[in-house]
């Protein structure tokens, strides 16, 4: 501390002189007193003293720190609020141990100031985002791209060493709030190039040119045909799924041939693949099936005279069953609008009761570097290997995470699967996200750990900035000795 009561904050580059009573430019650092204190509640988790017994939500914010519920068995220490030792030329904030089913247990808790890390986010819908590749952007900027599409689902890459860091300050701090924001779970607008406008928030149903998303496609054409031609045989002479990917029509297709059912001569437009299946019989777009039409007859291409007969029953109907027509042919074989009749109505009804809820899935991905492994132990390519040996639990804010397997610990999370606020930023610019490391004491000393900074779980007690919060039951329990799951 200076002799005008300024302190330097060194938990991240930016080194910032701040004033009494101030906090740093990321607001999580503050002059409390001069000292340099961590601002926000620091988080721990807690299991029920009694099996059935009631749960609170699994988030900070569970009331004043008592110490009471500090014990051995029953709570989890978080990364939320533990602070950082960046870059970490000293041991991580907080290294716990407690005795579990009696064995000792270590929690290595930190807070990882991340550059290289980005989300994945997963878009339930067939609407057109935009071509593969396409920058995403918000505010004006690239902070993205869309990746390959999923079944029923389409993709973005957001964020990344490269926007974060390697374009226009700008396009840092655009890309820096974006992903806090979507890691946060709020709900944030961006547009594709040459495609749509989107609003994504993790759990909600995403919003594509200012329309919410309520169904995920129960499956291509041809799946729909599969799965309900049974349904239609008999009510109707034909049956057209009209799908951006495969549009399935029921005659053909192999469902239709089982049935024996009868050529019905409509042919519709696109790249023919297996008996039954189109590809490509229009643009992707917003309307029908992902595809860019409004009237699905669009795509019929012609009807043959010498196959088709007046009256045939046509359905054609989408792949989530929000789009379905009922026509029947004339006397010159036009198709023509009819009353779609109750047992038709009932399939179309059944598509969409089969049609999973649209939702935005957002998982942050990083990277566990050098710098922040040094902070767990003195040689740190031993925490990657006692990770890749399963000796070594890795979590976010007590949720499980992925680790990729190859090199390093590359990790990757369900934002909705952590506490409420769990991540934070620098104005590097980068993204600060809790992570944890659990293994037996023993394995700890073996991986050359900080053993002389190790403190057992009851002196948390006197920590008056943490709260705490109950366990999600659905999570596995890190501090389960190995072997012992």
């Amino acid at each position: 501390m200076s002799e005008d009561g300024i302190v330097t904050c060194d938990a991240c580059p930016v080194l910032c002189r701040i004033r009494p009573g101030k906090t740093g430019a990321c607001d999580r650092y503050g002059n409390v007193d001069g000292a340099l204190a961590r601002m926000d509640p620091f988080v721990l988790a807690q299991r029920a003293r009694e099996a059935g017994a009631p749960m609170v939500a699994f988030a900070a914010g569970g009331g004043d720190w008592n110490g009471e519920l500090v014990r051995q068995g029953g709570t989890f220490v978080t990364g939320i609020g533990a602070g950082t030792t960046y870059p970490d030329y000293k041991p991580a904030p907080f290294i716990v141990s407690s005795t579990i089913d009696g064995v000792d247990m270590v929690t290595v808790v930190t807070e990882g100031i991340f550059s290289y890390c980005g989300l994945k986010v997963k878009i339930d819908t067939d609407r057109y985002l935009g071509p593969e590749q396409a920058a995403v952007r918000v505010q004006g900027e690239a902070i993205g791209h869309v990746t390959t599409a999923e079944y029923g689902s389409q993709m973005l890459s957001l964020g990344g060493v490269h926007h974060l860091t390697g374009g226009s300050k700008k396009e840092g701090v655009v890309t820096c709030d974006a992903l806090l924001a979507l890691a946060n779970g709020d709900a944030v607008e961006m547009t594709v190039d040459g495609g749509s406008k989107i609003v994504v928030q993790s759990g909600k149903p995403p919003i594509v040119n200012d329309a919410p998303e309520n169904r995920m496609r129960v499956g291509c054409g041809s799946a729909t045909i599969g799965m309900f031609a049974k349904q239609w045989h008999g009510h109707a002479d034909e049956v057209i799924v009209v799908d951006d990917h495969i549009t399935g029509v029921l005659s053909e297709h192999q469902a239709g041939r089982f049935l024996d059912m009868k050529p019905a001569g409509i042919r519709v437009r696109g790249r023919k693949s297996t008996p039954g299946r189109y590809f490509q019989v229009a643009s992707p777009g917003t309307g029908w099936g992902g595809t860019d039409i409004v009237d699905p007859l669009a795509i019929v291409e012609k009807i043959d005279p010498k196959i088709a007969w007046p009256g045939l029953r046509l359905l054609m109907v989408s792949t989530t069953g929000e789009h379905s027509a009922w026509f029947v042919l004339d006397d010159e074989l036009k198709p023509v609008p009819a009353e779609m009749p109750a047992p038709i109505r009932k399939v179309v009804e059944r598509i969409g009761e089969n049609c999973e809820p649209a939702l935005c899935t957002v998982l942050f991905m990083a990277g566990a570097g050098g710098s922040l492994r040094a902070g767990v132990t003195e040689n740190p390519v031993r925490l990657t290997n006692s990770v890749r040996a399963s000796l070594t639990r890795v979590t976010a804010g007590g949720a499980p995470v992925y680790v990729w397997p190859g090199g390093g610990i590359t990790y990757m999370v369900d934002v909705a699967e952590m506490p409420a606020n769990a991540f934070g930023y620098v104005p590097t610019p980068a993204l600060v996200a809790p992570l944890e490391f659990t293994m037996r004491r023993a394995d700890y000393e073996a991986l050359g750990g900080h053993m002389d900074h190790i403190r057992p779980i009851e002196s948390l007690a006197g920590i008056e900035r943490a709260v705490a919060g109950g366990w999600r039951r659905d999570h596995p329990w890190p501090l389960t000795p190995p072997g012992k799951e």
